[in-house]
């Protein structure tokens, strides 16, 4: 957990600083005005709530926001295939940097999920995948180019029906 913390921290763009700060700013604003509203108690509850709900729900949804904003890309799958002696499943593609920032390295996440044939149940199994595989790429990827990929899901055993997701976090 520290590791992930600190990879965190060492990533972080000063677009990231001016998104942390102006929320900050913004939290500040909300208490004080919340103080100026004391006569008004109901009010004042509702900015000091409204206050820790920017500080927190804005800071995680917008940096997601921002990072999806700046690092697009886009993946396509070239071949998915179940190996036949050795369990695992091989996924082949090609990620492309669609943004106007160069890519310094990228990490796909992979989810094998069922398929059945209710469309509650298709709907919910992407969300809750099975199988899971990661691959980190180190390799500089510039606006408009493309990097290949093949990455292993293991050990995997599934012999029925199933789709693949695959999503690229880039910085």
């Amino acid at each position: 957990m520290k590791t992930k913390i600190i990879d965190f921290i060492n990533h972080l763009l000063i677009y990231d600083y001016l998104l942390f700060g102006g929320i900050f700013v913004l939290f500040i604003l909300l208490l004080v005005l919340a103080i100026a509203l004391k006569n008004k108690m109901g009010l004042a509850i509702f900015m000091v709530l409204l206050a820790f709900g920017v500080l927190t729900a804005g800071s995680v949804v917008g940096y997601i926001k921002l990072h999806q904003y700046l690092f697009k890309n886009k993946i396509a799958l070239h071949e998915v295939k179940a190996l036949e002696f050795t369990e695992a499943l091989l996924i082949k593609g090609e990620i492309t940097n669609t943004s106007k920032r160069p890519f310094q390295e990228c990490t796909l996440y992979a989810g094998v999920h069922k398929v059945s044939h209710n469309r509650y149940l298709d709907r919910l199994y992407p969300l809750l995948p099975f199988k899971k595989g990661s691959l980190k790429l180190k390799e500089s990827i510039a606006p408009g180019g493309s990097a290949s990929f093949k990455l292993f899901v293991e050990p995997f055993r599934y012999t029925k029906d199933y789709n693949i997701t695959i999503k690229g976090e880039c910085r």
